[in-house]
Parts: structure tokens; C-alpha cells; sequence
């Protein structure tokens, strides 16, 4: 050997790959997800306002749309397809708890946080009913309203800590009715432990490997016998027996 060093040739590395919104694993194991891509819906300029500059200064967080009541709500999520909703729930033309029914009927995976003045049984419960996953009241900290998007994102079930008190009394008052002399099936225990970590009724038949339709069953089976009437229920009904855990990944 003539003791020259040859020179070596070193491969350019690729740039990772872009992961999707809502799947943060790319290419490698790195972690790069998308922007949180938010809508939000309030009768109030002020308040909209105010959160779009939350929002702007948040490197993880795009805000896509914003709407003044909630017919706009409704047509503004099928032009630019937000990952989650900031909806208040009094708001002319359509109220927020219509437009939450409207909006899943048609958008079953987009996930709505309600984001309201109101505490009140009549506002609450049916705007869960019909889909929310999340509940805040206006008094909540600019830090806990970013921090609770980014929860609904990952398919947990934020609530402020009085929303929160009303519901688990709630469910606690339910459970300590007779329950039906059916008991859960080993399959909708697996199907309420799947809901509990935040999966569509489409990402539990997904990884059940059976249909939607089915999932469909099982979930108003669940909700029947434990004598509860939102998904959200169920959640907090399966963290409290220890079904699931708040550390559970959606989707582990």
C-alpha cells in the first residue's frame, strides 16, 4: 500500500419524509407531523380575533378558517378541512350544537371542541351528544386552549375542570343504576377501551377488522347497558374502571 488516503465517498443524506397530519412517524423514526390545520366558529369578532393571534404564534397550529355562525361553520369545514374545530355554541343562523351534528354527519373524523360561556346541563350534554369531544369554558388560559387542541388532535377528551366535575358525576350517577343483565361482551370491552383512547368508529373497525356498521352496534350496545348517552361518557367510564389509561396512545 503507497500509505495515500483515498478519499471516501459519502452519501447525501435524504430529507424525511412529510408525515401527515395526524400521523407524526415519518420516513427513519423521525417525528414530523404536519400543522394542526384549526377552524374556528364564534359570532364575535373580538373573540376570533383574539384566538387567531393565539394561534398564529404557534409553530405547530394553522389556522384555516374561521366562521361567524354556524352555517358557516358547516361550509367552511368542507373547503378547507380542518383537523379540529373551535365552535362556540350560541351563534345565529345555526346554533353550535346543530352544526356539530351537521358537521360529523358529514366529516365523522374531524374532531370538535366546543369553546363556549356556557356550563349549563342544556348546553352541555347535547352539544357532547352530538359530538364533541372537548368542552372549554372562555375563561380558560391561552396556554390551555392550545394545549387542548393539540389533546383533541391526539383524540383525548379535554374539559374545563367545572365541565369536568359536572361529567364524571354524571357518570357516576349512572353507573350506580342496576346495569342490564346483559353484561359487556369481551368484544365491547374491547371496542369501549378503543373509544377511551380517542378512535373513530372508522379507525376501531380498522383495527378490529370488521365494519363500521358493526362498530356502530357495539358502541349503542355499550352505551345502553352502562346507562350512558355520549362516547365521551363512555371514555371517562372506562378510565375510571381501568379499562384504559390516559397515557394510552390512539393509536398504539
Amino acid at each position: 500500500r503507497d500509505g495515500r488516503t483515498r478519499p471516501r465517498t459519502r452519501r447525501q443524506a435524504q430529507p424525511p419524509e412529510r408525515a401527515r397530519s395526524g400521523d407524526p412517524h415519518s420516513a427513519g423514526g423521525a417525528q414530523i407531523a404536519d400543522p394542526i390545520r384549526v377552524l374556528i366558529a364564534d359570532d364575535h369578532p373580538v373573540v376570533r380575533t383574539g384566538i387567531r393571534h393565539l394561534l398564529e404564534t404557534e409553530s405547530g397550529i394553522e389556522l384555516v378558517g374561521e366562521a361567524a355562525n354556524g352555517r358557516e361553520a358547516v361550509d367552511a369545514v368542507n373547503q378547507s378541512h380542518p383537523d379540529v374545530i373551535l365552535l362556540d355554541l350560541v351563534m345565529p343562523e345555526l346554533d353550535g350544537t346543530g352544526a356539530i351534528r351537521e358537521i360529523k354527519a358529514h366529516n365523522p373524523d374531524v374532531r370538535i371542541l366546543v369553546l363556549t360561556t356556557f356550563a349549563s346541563d342544556d348546553k352541555l350534554y347535547p352539544a357532547i351528544k352530538a359530538g364533541a369531544m372537548g368542552y372549554l369554558l372562555k375563561d380558560t388560559e391561552p396556554e390551555d386552549l392550545v394545549r387542548a387542541i393539540q389533546q383533541v388532535h391526539r383524540g383525548e377528551y379535554p374539559l374545563s375542570p367545572a365541565i369536568a366535575q359536572k361529567v364524571l358525576r354524571e357518570v357516576a350517577r349512572r353507573a350506580e343504576e342496576p346495569l342490564t343483565s346483559d353484561p359487556l361482551t369481551a368484544r365491547e370491552v374491547e371496542v369501549l377501551g378503543l373509544i377511551a383512547r380517542g378512535l373513530t368508529n372508522r379507525q376501531i373497525a380498522d383495527q378490529l377488522v370488521i365494519s363500521e356498521a358493526t362498530v356502530r352496534t357495539h358502541v349503542g350496545n355499550i352505551l345502553g347497558k352502562l346507562h350512558l348517552a355520549t362516547r365521551t361518557q363512555a371514555a371517562l367510564y372506562a378510565l375510571r374502571e381501568g379499562l384504559a389509561s390516559l397515557y394510552d396512545s390512539p393509536t398504539d
